[in-house]
């Protein structure tokens, strides 16, 4: 979906983030998935970000790895995961295989909202998958109103001045 740049300019700066790597991922990982040599391939978890209560809570699906093979690093703004995931070796494979598994090195960074506070976050891995919640402060917003003044007032005031 193609935004117009009056709905840039309306997005808060979070929103506008998070769709630009939503958009990135997406592009990234059409890429990824076609490469088939024999480098190593990266791709990117899927992901949902939801505000719970007071939270940010980041879900990373992770199916077939274990806490060890993931790293969660915070960053200034944004949340960091990252590890591998090993293909199985195996010794006698007899006849036609196929797999849609992705294997290698993967990587995501999501941004946080304003207020976030990643020093108090805490992490669960379940079932395949990484659940991290990041406890977020209500941010009031500061706005005020300007009054306008016309050209001739303004001038007035200037030559009283």
């Amino acid at each position: 979906m193609m935004l117009s740049p009056a709905d840039l300019l309306r997005m808060n700066p979070f929103a506008l983030m998070r769709r630009m790597t939503e958009e990135m991922d997406r592009v990234l990982g059409e890429v990824a998935s076609g490469r088939r040599g024999n480098g190593p391939m990266v791709w990117a978890p899927a992901i949902e970000v939801e505000k719970r209560g007071d939270n940010c809570v980041i879900r990373a699906e992770l199916p077939g790895l274990k806490p060890e093979d993931v790293k969660l690093e915070v960053t200034d703004g944004a949340i960091i995961i990252e590890g591998e995931r090993k293909e199985e070796q195996e010794e006698n494979r007899e006849g036609a295989r196929m797999s849609e598994r992705r294997y290698g090195y993967f990587y995501r960074s999501i941004p946080l909202p304003e207020g976030a506070d990643p020093e108090k976050a805490r992490a669960k891995f379940e079932n395949g998958m990484l659940e991290i919640a990041v406890p977020v402060q209500k941010q009031e917003e500061q706005r005020r109103r300007i009054p306008i003044e016309s050209a001739e007032k303004a001038e007035k005031a200037n030559r009283a001045a």
